[in-house]
């Protein structure tokens, strides 16, 4: 673009000379007008003339150009193409007809050329000179023509000038469209790595807040990756808790349909007391199957907090204690709960409350009587640290890798009995939500869970 507008700087500035000649030509061609037709045109009076005009400086300044000679010349001929005067004292005499400027002129038609010259204003010594002439008129016929002469080599400053500062602006403008380009491709890769970054996630299952972009397009599109991955997630989860709870269901169904079955036959009281004790288990069974599977479902379609307070860990954890006062009561466990006061993080009381109280009943359970129960907690680069530690049992470590896998339980020393294998499930989703981790492995002669929790995240 730069290079085109360039070549447009020389024709328009030699356009706007020849325009000055002519204007020039026509003036002078009236002044002399008066004396030609009478023969009175005196080449010393007009040379001497000429010369004082070619020493004049005009001191101008011109686009930044500083002017300091004149630089036209004028050459007169008759009616016939004769020189009559030369500025120059070089052509009188001469017979210019056959010049385009002075031939075209005679005959009514505007004159005008441009012809390789000597000019002192060019350094090489021959120069492109512009000619142009206009007619002398006496009672409407043409008896002479007067031609103005002009370097074309006095206008390069000019179109040096016009393209230099064309060039420098060109320049700015490239150096802007960089700078802009650079900015918007480093936008336009920022937000799509996000983009892509919140797919993979979404693709992962992984639960993430759904990006924010600049700009209409994006956000609809991460809104729909987001509607997507929840259409996608709301039929997985039908499927596979169709299947696992279709089979969980089956041995507590089988159960009470075997004791009504029988106890449709005679049987002695205490067998019949029996068996709707173990209709009423099972039914007690399913029903709590039931009540924590739609617990996790309704905590594991959840992306973020829905309402979040400030929770004091120690007072949250002491609430939770309280509701199982009287199992701890009943197996003389001794509890030794150290957390200090001033440890309080962001979060949900009630989702904190159930998760708490999954990981102390599963604590419980897997104790035996006078064991102990040490719980601590502590600030730990800007994340709360919260240990519960059990002396028991430990856990085997083929099942180790298992603990959040739904369905999956181990027995109650006490009872052997199994429970319903969600619990860990929806403690490890409740402290996702909340952007933590939880961690469980041996420890001690016992089991130690280590909870981190952001001090901050809401």
């Amino acid at each position: 673009m730069v290079h085109l507008f360039s070549r447009q700087v020389y024709p328009s500035v030699r356009q706007t000379t020849e325009e000055t000649l002519v204007d020039t030509a026509n003036l002078l061609a009236e002044i002399v007008a008066f004396d030609l037709q009478d023969e009175k045109i005196t080449p010393e009076y007009l040379q001497k003339r000429m010369q004082s005009y070619q020493q004049r400086n005009p001191k101008a300044k011109i686009w930044d150009v500083e002017k300091s000679d004149v630089s036209l010349n004028v050459y007169i001929t008759d009616k016939n193409g004769i020189v009559l005067f030369d500025s120059e004292n070089r052509a009188v005499g001469q017979d210019y007809s056959n010049w385009r400027d002075v031939y075209l002129t005679l005959h009514g038609q505007y004159g005008a050329r441009s012809s390789k010259g000597i000019s002192k204003y060019d350094t090489k010594g021959v120069s492109s000179i512009m000619y142009v002439g206009a007619p002398i008129y006496h009672q409407g016929e043409i008896i002479g023509v007067l031609t103005v002469s002009k370097p074309n080599s006095t206008t390069d400053a000019y179109i040096a000038s016009a393209k230099s500062e064309l060039t420098f602006f060109a320049l700015i403008l490239f150096g802007t469209s960089i700078v802009v380009g650079a900015i918007l491709s480093w936008w336009l890769g920022f937000s799509f790595r996000k983009l892509i970054d919140y797919a993979k996630k979404l693709g992962k299952g992984e639960r993430e807040v759904q990006p924010q972009f600049y700009g209409k397009d994006l956000n609809v599109l991460a809104s729909t990756l987001s509607n997507l991955r929840e259409e996608l997630d709301g039929k997985e989860y039908v499927e596979h808790y169709v299947n696992t709870l279709t089979h969980e269901l089956k041995s507590p169904l089988a159960a009470i349909r075997g004791a009504s079955e029988l106890l449709q036959n005679d049987m002695d009281k205490e067998t019949q007391r029996k068996f709707l004790d173990n209709i009423e288990r099972e039914s007690a069974r399913l029903q709590n199957l039931i009540d924590r599977v739609l617990k996790l479902s309704m905590v594991e379609q959840k992306q973020s907090l829905e309402s979040s307070q400030s929770l004091n860990l120690a007072i949250l954890m002491a609430e939770v204690l309280d509701g199982f006062a009287s199992l701890i009561q009943q197996k003389d466990i001794n509890v030794q709960c150290s957390l200090p006061k001033n440890l309080t993080f962001i979060g949900d009381h009630f989702l904190m409350t159930q998760a708490l109280s999954n990981i102390i009943s599963n604590a419980i359970d897997f104790m035996p009587n006078d064991g102990r129960l040490s719980i601590d907690g502590k600030l730990n680069n800007h994340h709360i640290e919260i240990n519960i530690h059990n002396e028991g049992s430990q856990i085997p470590d083929y099942a180790l890798s298992r603990l959040y896998e739904r369905f999956y339980s181990l027995p109650r020393p006490d009872s052997g009995e199994k429970s319903t294998g969600l619990g860990l499930n929806f403690v490890k989703e409740i402290i996702a939500l909340h952007k933590g981790e939880i961690s469980i492995e041996n420890k001690d002669n016992g089991v130690n869970v280590c909870i981190h929790i952001p001090k901050g995240h809401r």
